[in-house]
């Protein structure tokens, strides 16, 4: 896959998070702000890709990661983990308020679990259809969720969905391949699942793992 691609880039950045983990506090959950809604980011100029079916999440996760960025840039010394924005909040009581952060986290995480679920998907069986890839992914992840009206919107969506080999030929770029896409889907999935499971833990520990749309 040619360098610069929104994977091979969300990979990078994800091995340099591991590695600048803190080691010396087994107790206390850290996830760096700044490389995590980066990698969020990308994540957005992924979901690009799929088209209009994806506009309505890509906006949600888009002023999600505005949210806290904002909070980050309030205060960038102490909120340079996210799990201090969250402490804050439940100690202020306004954690589960709807212009929160620790709403935003919430919901830009499960938009994170739908993306890395339609990842594996693809990269378990790149055969199958992206109607039925997406469609999957978002029963599993966001579904559960969300109310009628927002699952109402995303079936109609998926009839605007591109076929999967013009999907994997976007993300895999000009100079790509299917062997390298799978190879770095996996890698993303694997590196970026580990991430993802250690902030539901956290959610739980805040009562946040249970918030559904309003």
């Amino acid at each position: 896959m040619e360098k610069g691609t929104e994977i091979r880039s969300a990979i990078e950045e994800l091995a340099l998070m591991v590695k600048l983990k803190p080691g010396d506090k087994k107790d206390a959950a850290h996830i760096p702000t700044k490389p995590f809604l980066y990698v969020c980011n990308l994540i957005i100029q992924v979901l690009d890709k799929i088209g209009p079916t994806m506009a309505v999440l890509r906006q949600d996760i888009h002023q999600n990661i505005q949210r806290l960025e904002m909070a980050h840039e309030s205060d960038p010394l102490l909120n340079s983990n996210l799990v201090e924005i969250l402490k804050k909040e439940a100690n202020e009581g306004n954690a589960r308020k709807e212009t929160s952060c620790s709403r935003a986290f919430v919901w830009l995480s499960r938009a994170m679990d739908f993306t890395l679920e339609l990842m594996q998907n693809l990269a378990r069986d790149p055969e199958q259809s992206m109607e039925q890839a997406v469609e999957e992914s978002y029963t599993i992840t966001l579904k559960p969720w969300h109310g009628w009206i927002s699952s109402a919107a995303f079936k109609v969506a998926l009839k605007l969905l591109p076929d999967n080999k013009t999907f994997s030929n976007l993300l895999m770029g000009k100079e790509g391949n299917n062997g390298t896409l799978k190879e770095e889907m996996q890698n993303f999935v694997s590196l970026f699942s580990a991430y993802l499971e250690e902030i539901h833990a956290v959610l739980r520990v805040y009562g946040l793992d249970r918030l559904k749309a309003t």
